[in-house]
């Protein structure tokens, strides 16, 4: 495998090679849990298990983090305009992520630390800061010192008199530039012990402090959203280096998922939870409309484009559930080289589609001439590909087979009545009944394929629905 990604530090294709042969470490940033999860949240969890899936289908061994922000002024916030307890709240809603990353076939990471465990490493984080310079104590906050690091600015972009952290005034800050470690308690919030008094961590701190605890102090790669780009990683990766640490080497970001132009997000009021999207199609169905664009595009949302996501992964499900009935097992094979080479450039899921699309029109043809090895060889290289995706329709995630023999086998009766139908209709040339009885069959979800031994047929979705 030769990897090549877009690391945005440097705004280059380059190529992967891992700190260790064999072995990659990645960290993700993850859910402040707030509140329920919607689509746009789940975006990099989906496009970064891409990335795993994909290493580990060449026996790389990921070691993948991916963190929890369990503390956070929007967490304390919510829970106070909801009457609960904040930390009630937070395992509340970090439940829901959990509950929607693994509906959606994502693979639960190596470790999922939560910022309030790591409070300690934290604290040790902050003093090596202190003891170097950067950082500075004052009236129980501490405070990163823009201005002691020199290469501010490299990952973002931004000049040093354009920047602005988003922050609400803190007592003590030597510039307005500086960011915030370490906040100083408040009346009936929660606080942890330090050298400088009972306070809890900012947002920035926690992600360098448990990136460097789970995968030490340089790792592979590091992922998130655009949005995170700046403050977040922009001071992650100041703190980290500036504490002497390498850090990550790759930086990846996903883009946004939008609506009529505008990122997904709460304060916009257009959000879509994982619950509604699920009322409209299967979990595997919104999964492949999540992975069908570039990972660092951005995905624009609508009815349609979801439904047309579905149609199209219930084509490449129907060829393999085809081949399956006539063939009684369909093996995963090897993905193929256009395949390999799509994803292997920054991984471009588009072009892999194209190629997966490809196979399954070879395939179908398969069928259709009564060549079933080609066609189940054609099968299994489509299995395999789209376990890279993680939407394999056989995958045990997915497929539940049910004992309905005595209903498929009086529904096969049906059907064959119905195909005799249409089968005198066509050799009297009586098209239109026998066009007829086709259109009607596809409206109630029965995929009908003429191959040289006779029609055949299989069960797909009702004409109009996706599910």
């Amino acid at each position: 495998m030769t990897l090549r990604l877009f690391d945005t530090d440097t705004q280059t294709m380059r190529e992967f090679v891992p700190l260790v042969p064999g072995r990659a470490s990645v960290y993700l940033c993850g859910a402040t849990v707030q509140g329920l999860p919607h689509i746009g949240h789940l975006r990099s969890g989906v496009a970064f298990d891409v990335l795993r899936r994909w290493l580990q289908a060449h026996s790389v061994d990921v070691t993948f983090i991916r963190n929890v922000t369990d503390i956070d002024d929007k967490i304390l916030w919510k829970a106070a305009e909801a009457g609960r307890p904040w930390w009630e709240w937070a395992a509340t809603h970090e439940r829901a992520f959990d509950a929607a990353y693994r509906v959606l076939g994502v693979l639960p990471p190596s470790a999922e630390p939560r910022a309030t465990g790591h409070i300690t490493q934290m604290i040790d984080l902050m003093d090596r800061l202190i003891e170097r310079g950067h950082a500075y104590a004052a009236d129980g906050n501490v405070y990163f010192d823009v201005l002691s690091w020199p290469s501010y600015g490299e990952l973002s972009g931004n000049k040093l008199d354009e920047v602005h952290q988003g922050e609400s005034a803190g007592t003590g800050k030597r510039d307005q530039r500086d960011f915030t470690l370490w906040k100083a308690a408040k009346p009936g919030e929660p606080s942890w012990p330090s050298p400088w008094g009972r306070g809890r961590p900012g947002w920035h701190l926690e992600c360098s402090a448990m990136a460097e605890y789970y995968l030490g102090a340089e790792f592979d790669i590091h992922c998130g959203g655009l949005d995170l780009v700046f403050p977040h990683h922009e001071n992650e990766i100041a703190q980290s280096k500036a504490a002497g640490d390498g850090f990550a080497r790759y930086w990846l970001h996903n883009g946004w998922v939008t609506m009529s132009g505008e990122k997904m997000s709460k304060s916009l009021g257009n959000t879509l939870s994982v619950p509604a999207m699920l009322e409209r199609v299967r979990a595997v169905e919104l999964r492949f409309f999540l992975v069908g664009a570039h990972y660092r595009s951005k995905l624009e949302y609508s009815h349609k484009a979801l439904q047309d996501a579905a149609t199209s992964y219930q084509r490449i499900e129907a060829f393999v559930s085809r081949v399956l009935e006539r063939s009684g097992d369909v093996p995963v094979g090897k993905w193929t080289d256009d395949f390999a080479a799509a994803l292997d450039e920054d991984l471009a899921v588009p072009k892999a589609l194209a190629e997966i699309h490809h196979i399954v029109h070879e395939g179908n043809k398969a069928l259709e001439s009564g060549a079933l090895d080609a066609a189940v060889e054609r099968a299994g290289q489509v299995r395999a590909m789209l376990a890279v995706l993680g939407v394999d329709p056989l995958d045990a995630h997915w497929y539940a087979p049910s004992d309905n023999s005595a209903a498929m086998d009086a529904l096969d009766v049906l059907v064959r009545a119905e195909l005799d139908r249409r089968a005198t209709a066509r050799a009297e040339k009586d098209w239109s009944t026998a066009d007829a009885v086709r259109d009607r069959l596809v409206a109630a979800g029965i995929e009908v394929t003429d191959t040289p031994q006779g029609p055949e047929w299989s069960l797909g979705a009702p004409s109009g629905k996706a599910n």
